[in-house]
């Protein structure tokens, strides 16, 4: 075995062999897994696409007469103002204040907590409009000014669900077309999306939480970041391969990291009709090569990794649970499959051109030795089960 020091002290003197997820299994075919684990160091993993459980901690600093926020929106989305006097959090799915209700509108695009993000990592104005009641200590009672991330203290992203491990291919049964956070689904089965990485997405590749747990060094929008908690929604207890690969979503991620060391490329607002709004974020992690296990995980090809085809039609909203087949990256990644007796088209809604261009960078930034991997602190779960809300007969609300 190799320890996270003897990696990082590689890494540090510039000597590491860093491989990204993609080009990792060819070699260890090439070199056999024993040799090939003598040789690596490290792999590089990556994703991105849209994360909705996403947001962002912002402290305005104070003004003269100084304020208590209570209500506060920034670009006129509403940002959460109970936790401080001049901190709030912004949500990437808050949409607008009085955005258009009509969310099928033919051509609309709305705008959120997703875009305000973007353009604060991205350097633009953006407008404050806050109110508070006033007190003898703050006795303002309302500020309207404009500011960009440079004004800020802080500008800290606090994302509670990242990085899902493995997710839904969605597709619709009914007769009329539908609108989903997986974009827009055709009648009668025309079309399938998805949204994963495949082979290179981070949990794909230490699918039961070897390397990956809170503490982890995560390379966030091009920032320094890490896990600070397993991911809501974290359920790793399903059904996996014997690799250990997951049928269904299994594990996330929460992650944090400074916006002011993001680049804009990796941070970008999403307009979803029919949904409303979101954030696609760049996200890479690095997994030290501490034994062949380690390095056999990550050779995981798309061929490889099994995902659940949903019916959002009736299935998903009403969570039946109901799982129409299974299909696999290889196959969902030519474009068009077949399914259920019938040729269908297949479509993504995360980037894997992206993903790989975060992996080469974040292989270049190990290899440089400004990158250096972190031991985690806490292992995540390996068994929990996700529960849903239970609601009395008599309280629901249809």
């Amino acid at each position: 075995m190799k320890s996270y020091e003897e990696i990082n002290e590689k890494i540090a003197s510039g000597k590491a062999v860093v491989l990204t997820a993609d080009e990792v299994s060819d070699y260890v075919d090439q070199k056999g897994l024993a040799k090939a684990a003598e040789e690596i160091d490290v792999v590089t993993t990556a994703t991105f696409g849209a994360m909705c459980s996403s947001g962002a901690f912002v402290n305005f600093g104070q003004c003269a007469p100084k304020i208590r926020i209570t209500e506060a929106w920034i670009d006129d989305v509403l940002a959460y103002s109970g936790v401080a006097a001049v901190d709030a959090y912004i949500g990437a799915t808050q949409l607008r204040q009085n955005d258009p209700e009509n969310m099928y509108y033919p051509g609309e695009f709305r705008f959120g907590g997703g875009h305000v993000i973007e353009k604060l990592v991205a350097g633009k104005q953006c407008q404050l409009f806050a109110l508070s009641y006033g007190t003898d200590e703050y006795p303002r009672r309302e500020l309207r000014t404009w500011f960009t991330i440079d004004d800020l203290n802080q500008a800290i992203m606090v994302n509670p669900r990242n990085c899902y491990q493995n997710y839904n291919v969605a597709t619709n049964l009914s007769d009329k077309t539908i609108y989903t956070y997986l974009g827009a689904l055709k009648p009668h089965m025309k079309n399938l999306t998805y949204s994963s990485a495949g082979q290179l997405s981070p949990l794909l590749n230490d699918p039961l939480y070897r390397t990956i747990g809170i503490g982890t060094a995560v390379w966030l929008a091009g920032a320094r970041g890490h896990v600070y908690a397993e991911g809501t929604q974290h359920a790793p207890s399903i059904s996996r391969t014997p690799g250990g690969v997951p049928t269904g979503g299994a594990g996330t991620l929460a992650l944090t990291a400074d916006m002011k060391q993001m680049n804009g490329r990796y941070v970008r607002g999403v307009s979803l009709k029919g949904y409303g709004v979101s954030l696609a974020l760049g996200v890479g992690i690095p997994i030290p090569i501490l034994d062949e296990d380690v390095l056999l995980k990550t050779t995981v090809r798309d061929r490889d990794i099994p995902a659940e085809v949903i019916d959002y039609s009736s299935d998903y909203p009403n969570k039946t649970g109901k799982v129409l087949a299974h299909v696999n990256y290889a196959d969902l990644k030519k474009g068009n499959i077949e399914l259920l007796g019938k040729r269908v088209e297949v479509s993504s809604m995360s980037s894997y051109a992206m993903a790989l261009e975060i992996a080469e960078l974040l292989k270049e930034e190990v290899r440089s030795g400004s990158f250096l991997l972190s031991r985690p602190l806490q292992p995540l779960p390996v068994e929990q089960e996700l529960k849903s809300l239970k609601i009395r007969k008599e309280d629901e609300v249809r």
